[in-house]
């Protein structure tokens, strides 16, 4: 079947030449055409995600064109007023993003949805931002995020702002598999600009982005109080947060912001860190370096689309990472705190994570007072919750522990340019304190009486074979959950695929359902949980521990983790 699907795209009068050769090429390798078109990349509430290279199963311009008509007919059936409201369209830094982002214009254009295009590469948060300002129906964002330089995405966003609802997301996928890859209406895409089918935006769009920025500040005055010497080390990793995050510094009152100048130039090779990930420490290298030479407080790096935030701070003397759990607590922490000294705390006000984040913050802000929620991982579940409460609770704060985080709620995405500029401050503020943002993380756990730990490990599972050893994996520990993990007894099971969790053989219902992922309850409270990836190769394993110190702690982590590493079979 593969193999009759290899031979069709080889003969495709659309193929360009060098796609062409780049297919004669494998023509003897028959584990390279399975791995290509043994099936088409999953169409998911993210959108596609994959490989760059030609066949159905790899991101390319076809697939581009193929998606976009779909999600354009999707769009047409909402009425002629959805299509004239139109999507919004942005891209990253990544090889081939700008030129997938105009494919895709052209597509909606011929098919008679207006656009608007950004002009250049933008941040994520500034299309979630850019839908909601304009009233657009939708939008489409060229990116992979975080992952290596192989990997193009193709992110969709409906007029919410948020990543696309699950039921629209069936409906581009089932119409994608009812149509031939090849079969599109499209246009020249300079005809389509010269029309008006597509316009540009530009420095408007920017400005009114950063301002509400600058509105989630909480303490500028702290700022103030240390900016002749407080530094700030940045890297967007060659990515698209280069122009705004040091912008927003400089706004809020920072005098010493230092850029990473190698990294500040967008490529989409990523030529000088293995992986464009801050939740890699490694990728810091560079900004450790700049860091050191200069004494600075704080380094922050962004990801490429600039949705996600990693950093590192100046304590006793060394340079120690803050991790995406860390920083939850951290943000939650400050925001609560400053918000009640000036009197802007909500009385109805809420927070959201999801169910693979710290404990620590869900029992932070239960003590706070503030309503608190778990979602499934990704922030289109945290809109939806958001869209949900509506007026009856005013969320001030969400995150997930894969470096996300979303403050307010004129964006519904993760936005690594406010986050940036919030971490900025709040480390002045602490500053002004005497203390850092690891004294921090201390003094959150000792008012909370307990110290709270915990690590992700990822499963890789690539390929064919792959797949379908994390559905096994899967399968198996839901047919025949253990009752033991790292020497402790499982006293809880919790299936979020069915919604219902099990504790000493009674089994009832959960609020949430529907997501393939099984969470793990042990004796003192620590939680294990698995969820496959949505977007890569990989099984994930959460471990979420809590103990009377770091020591029993750390104990507990370790126990767990090697029960991890015995999952990989």
């Amino acid at each position: 079947m593969y193999r009759d699907i290899y031979e069709t795209w080889l003969a495709a009068p659309s193929l360009s030449e060098e796609e062409r050769a780049e297919l004669f090429l494998i023509r003897e390798d028959e584990q390279e055409i399975k791995e290509r078109f043994h099936g088409p990349l999953a169409f998911g509430t993210a959108g596609l995600r994959g490989i760059m290279g030609v066949g159905l199963g790899r991101m390319n311009i076809h697939i581009i064109r193929h998606a976009t008509q779909a999600f354009a007919e999707v769009i047409l059936e909402q009425g002629q007023a959805a299509a004239k409201a139109g999507i919004i369209i942005c891209y990253d830094c990544r090889i081939n993003s700008d030129v997938f982002a105009r494919e895709a214009a052209a597509i909606m254009a011929a098919n008679g949805v207006q656009v608007r295009l950004f002009d250049g590469m933008r941040p994520t948060p500034a299309l979630s931002y850019a839908i909601r300002r304009y009233g657009a129906t939708a939008g489409i964002n060229i990116t992979a995020s975080h992952n290596p330089k192989e990997y193009n995405g193709y992110k969709v966003y409906w007029s919410d702002g948020a990543q696309l609802p699950p039921s629209f997301a069936a409906i581009i996928a089932d119409k994608m598999a009812a149509s031939d890859v090849f079969s599109v209406q499209t246009m020249a895409y300079e005809d389509a600009v010269a029309a008006g089918k597509i316009t540009l935006l530009g420095e408007e769009t920017d400005e009114a982005f950063l301002a509400c920025v600058l509105d989630q500040s909480v303490s500028r005055e702290s700022v103030e109080q240390v900016a002749d010497t407080f530094k700030v080390v940045y890297t967007p990793f060659h990515g698209t947060g280069r122009t705004m995050v040091p912008e927003v510094l400089r706004r809020l009152g920072f005098r010493h912001v230092l850029p990473v100048e190698a990294q500040m130039v967008p490529d989409g090779n990523f030529p000088t860190v293995a992986s464009p990930n801050p939740e890699d420490t490694a990728g810091f290298a560079m900004s450790l370096e700049l860091a050191k030479t200069h004494g600075a407080h704080i380094l922050i790096g962004t990801d490429p689309d600039a949705d996600r935030v990693g950093s590192m701070v100046l304590h006793q003397g060394e340079y120690q990472f803050i991790s995406g759990n860390q920083m939850g607590v951290l943000l939650l922490g400050y925001l609560i705190d400053r918000k009640r000294a000036a009197g802007t705390l909500p009385g109805n006000a809420a927070f959201l994570q999801t169910i693979v984040s710290t404990e620590m913050s869900m029992e932070l802000a239960r003590r706070a007072g503030l309503s608190a929620y778990q979602t499934f991982t990704g922030f289109k579940f945290m809109a939806e919750k958001m869209a949900a409460l509506g007026d009856e609770k005013q969320v001030i704060f969400s995150f997930e522990e894969s470096y996300g985080y979303m403050i307010g709620d004129f964006v519904r995405d993760k936005d690594a340019i406010t986050a940036s500029m919030l971490i900025a401050e709040m480390a002045a503020w602490y500053k002004t304190r005497g203390m850092t943002l690891v004294d921090g993380i201390d003094e959150h756990m000792q008012t909370l009486g307990r110290y709270y730990g915990e690590k992700t490990i990822n499963l890789v599972m690539p390929g064919v074979t792959g797949l379908e050893k994390m559905q096994m994996l899967m399968k198996t520990l839901r047919t025949t959950p253990p009752t033991e993990i790292g020497g402790q007894p499982v006293v809880t099971v919790r299936d979020y695929l069915t919604g219902t969790k099990k504790t000493d053989g009674v089994e009832t219902a959960m609020e949430l359902s529907g997501s393939n992922v099984l969470g793990f309850t042990l004796a003192d409270g620590t939680n294990f949980m698995v969820r496959p990836s949505g977007t890569e190769p990989k099984v994930k394993v959460y471990i979420l521990a809590c103990g009377t110190d770091k020591a029993d702690c750390e104990a507990t982590i370790q126990q767990c983790l090697q029960f991890a590493e015995e999952l990989r079979g």
